[in-house]
């Protein structure tokens, strides 16, 4: 069956979303490049872009609606039905999923009595498996409104989720402090983050991808050189071996494979079908 029209934003909402979307369209040459930070705009509204919030973006950038709903629906940052004050990603790409992710995912869906891209009844969490966030060093990475939660574990992921649902105060292993799902989007949308010391408190990459950047470059890691300079010949260095104040990340820690888990020998492929 069609679909009736959008309906309307109230107008007190529409006035004051019309106020801070002609700030943003003010800050490109063409307004439609202005349509990204608007749906993060509407999403901070709502939580999610509804059909109400692509009509309002479309109509303040001369767009269609089907050009709008081509952009929001490629971009998995831009939620399409109503979510939870926490989004929380469990990172399931390869080398997430062996140091643990696909372990972390099942065992927060029978917690949290949710499937994928599913919001508990109080609305406080919606989980759902990411693919890779350029933390691979700290693996398995969960995240919970685009903030790292470095190195998790399965008991670690479920206190995590617990503290959020019970309001305790969260915080990432790196970045700014923990915010709302709909903050969140209002900060991607470009908007300043008011809160004390946020903004100092946003980090960069962590320890241990500084430290792969400084190998990288042949530069000395501690007391000894890994890998030679760009150009020069190879030397005959121990590998570096690091310290106990250092932040490690899992990979420094001995980890099961099929060789050494009798619970998950390796076996052969079976064939298609079976």
């Amino acid at each position: 069956m069609p679909q009736l029209p959008a309906p309307a934003y109230p107008a007190e909402v529409r006035a004051r979303l019309e106020a801070d979307a002609k700030e943003v369209i003010a800050r490109y040459p063409g307004s439609r490049s202005a349509l990204l930070p608007l749906l993060h705009l509407v999403q901070s509204e709502e939580g999610y872009v509804s059909r109400t919030g692509m009509a309002f973006c479309a109509e303040l950038l001369g767009l269609t609606t089907a050009e709008v709903t081509a952009v929001a629906t490629f971009y998995t940052m831009y939620r399409r039905r109503p979510s939870g004050d926490y989004q929380v990603g469990v990172c399931t790409n390869t080398l997430c999923a062996v140091m643990g992710g696909d372990a972390i995912f099942d065992r927060l869906k029978d917690h949290l009595g949710v499937g994928n891209d599913e919001t508990t009844e109080d609305g406080k969490v919606t989980l759902e498996h990411i693919e890779c966030n350029a933390a691979c060093d700290f693996a398995p990475v969960v995240m919970v409104n685009w903030e790292f939660f470095d190195n998790q574990t399965p008991e670690s992921a479920t206190r995590l989720v617990d503290d959020l649902i019970a309001g305790r105060t969260v915080e990432p292993t790196r970045g700014a402090p923990l915010c709302t799902y709909k903050e969140t989007a209002r900060i991607l949308a470009g908007f300043p983050d008011p809160r004390p010391g946020a903004v100092e408190a946003t980090g960069g990459a962590g320890a241990a991808s500084l430290i792969g950047l400084r190998l990288a470059k042949g530069e000395a890691v501690g007391q000894a050189r890994v890998v030679g300079p760009r150009g020069a010949a190879p030397r005959d260095t121990p590998p570096h071996d690091p310290s106990p104040t250092e932040h490690l990340s899992s990979h420094d820690a001995p980890q099961q494979t099929s060789a050494s888990d009798p619970a998950n020998p390796a076996g052969p492929a079976a064939e298609e079908g079976e």
